[in-house]
């Protein structure tokens, strides 16, 4: 919304002719304000997830600790996690968890099984690389105000 009203105001200055207004300092004033954060894409942060690894060889169990940080209720909460090794996509999985009551704690875990990982794995007993794992989760809920 401030956007918008800072947009206005410089299309009526500039009508007006009071001043002129060049294209750069009007990128460069709405590169200020998204830098400021009042953009839209900000979004509240109601969950923190830690990341655990379980046995990692040719299959790999990854454990993610969700906790509802606010007062609400979230509902259809899903985890998608990402495994690299050695920066290579190995694999992905998914896991629905449910609902997390407010101020609870949820866990979820999936399984990635790969040939890639199988591959990387058999590399690593031969000796000719390292197997640094590192995953990627994302989490998706909803919630009703």
């Amino acid at each position: 919304m401030t956007r918008s009203l800072v947009g206005m105001l410089l299309a009526a200055t500039a009508a007006t002719g009071v001043v002129a207004v060049t294209p750069a300092a009007a990128s460069a004033s709405t590169a200020a304000q998204s830098s400021l954060g009042t953009g839209t894409t900000a979004r509240p942060h109601l969950l923190h997830y830690k990341i655990y690894f379980g046995k990692c060889e040719d299959t790999c169990r990854i454990k993610v600790r969700i906790k509802n940080l606010t007062r609400k209720r979230l509902y259809d909460v899903s985890l998608n996690a990402r495994l690299w090794v050695n920066g290579t996509k190995v694999g992905a999985c998914y896991d629905y968890v449910g609902g997390i009551r407010p101020k609870g704690v949820r866990w979820a875990g999936c399984t990635v099984r790969s040939a890639k990982l199988t591959r990387l794995w058999n590399r690593y007993l031969d000796g000719r690389i390292d197997f640094n794992t590192r995953a990627r989760t994302s989490v998706h809920y909803e919630y009703y105000r």
